[in-house]
C-alpha cells in the first residue's frame, strides 16, 4: 500500500511529519536511487527509502494497553515537560495516544504508531465504543439518564450518551450526596462526559475509563501498560476497517 514519503518517515522514527519534509526539501531522501521530491508516494514493501544514503526500514507496528494516573498527560511529548503517557510504556517505538483523556481523569488508552488503524478507532462513523466510571455531585434522578441517552445541547452541537446507568450510591463526610454512573459512548468531544454531566447539573469529582474498544481495565493497576495480544490487535482492525471491507492480514 502507497503512504506519502513524509508519513512514512515519521512512523520510521525520523521525527515529525514536518521534519520529515525538511529532510526531503533538502534533498537528502532518495527513493530506489532517485532524489525524491515533497509529494512522493511510496510502496515501502517493495521500495528502497533511504535518508542520507541509509536504507529506512518500516517500523514495526505496536500496540499497547495503559491504565493512565491523575496527573499525566495524554501526549507523545509535553514542551513544559510534563510526564506524558508515552513515558509509561517501555519501547522505543514512536507511539502516540489513540485520543485523550484529561489531566483529572483515569484510564484506559491505546498507544500506538498505527496511524491508519487510530484515525478510525476515533471516527464517530465507526461506533468504537468508550465505557467510563463517573462520580458525580449530587444525587441523580431517572429523568436525568433518560435525557442523557435523549441528547443535551452543548456548544458545538447535540450530545447523547449510548447507555448510562446508576451503579452506586454515596456520600462525603459531610453527607453530600454522590452518585457512581456507567456512561457509554462513541464519540470523542473535547472534555464531553464532564460537559454532558455539566449540561445536566451534575459536577463530575473523578472520571474513569473503564474500557474503549471492547478492551478493559481488568488486571491492569493505574500506571501499569501491557501490549495487546494478537488476537486483541485483529478483534481492534475488524471494528476498524470492517464497513470499509478491508482486510486483516499482516498485524504483526
Amino acid at each position: 500500500m502507497k503512504v506519502r514519503l513524509q508519513r512514512f518517515l515519521a512512523e520510521a522514527g525520523l521525527g515529525s511529519r514536518r521534519s520529515c519534509e525538511d529532510l526531503i526539501r533538502a534533498g537528502r531522501v532518495t527513493v530506489d536511487g532517485r532524489v525524491a521530491v515533497l509529494g512522493t508516494s511510496v510502496d515501502p514493501e517493495r521500495q528502497e527509502i533511504a535518508v542520507d544514503g541509509c536504507r529506512v526500514e518500516p517500523q514495526r507496528k505496536e500496540y499497547w494497553l495503559v491504565n493512565k494516573p491523575v496527573g499525566v498527560l495524554s501526549a507523545a511529548s509535553d514542551p513544559r515537560g510534563r510526564r506524558t503517557v508515552v513515558e509509561l510504556v517501555p519501547s522505543q517505538a514512536r507511539l502516540f495516544p489513540v485520543g485523550r483523556l484529561d489531566l483529572r481523569s483515569t484510564g484506559l488508552l491505546l498507544l500506538t504508531n498505527d496511524g491508519e488503524l487510530a484515525a478510525r478507532l476515533l471516527h464517530p462513523r465507526y461506533h468504537v465504543a468508550k465505557e467510563y466510571q463517573v462520580t458525580v455531585v449530587g444525587e441523580v434522578q431517572e429523568a436525568t439518564l433518560a435525557r442523557l441517552q435523549s441528547g443535551v445541547e452543548l456548544q458545538e452541537g447535540r450530545a447523547k450518551a449510548d447507555e448510562v446507568k446508576i451503579i452506586g450510591r454515596t456520600a462525603d463526610k459531610s453527607g453530600n450526596q454522590r452518585t457512581i454512573l456507567s456512561l457509554t459512548l462513541h464519540e470523542g468531544r473535547k472534555h464531553q462526559v464532564r460537559r454532558m454531566l455539566e449540561a445536566v447539573g451534575h459536577k463530575v469529582i473523578a472520571l474513569h475509563r473503564r474500557r474503549f474498544a471492547g478492551l478493559t481495565d481488568k488486571g491492569l493497576a493505574l500506571g501499569e501498560c501491557r501490549r495487546l495480544t494478537p488476537a486483541e490487535v485483529q478483534e481492534l482492525r475488524r471494528l476498524a476497517f470492517a464497513r470499509a471491507g478491508r482486510g486483516e492480514a499482516g498485524l504483526y
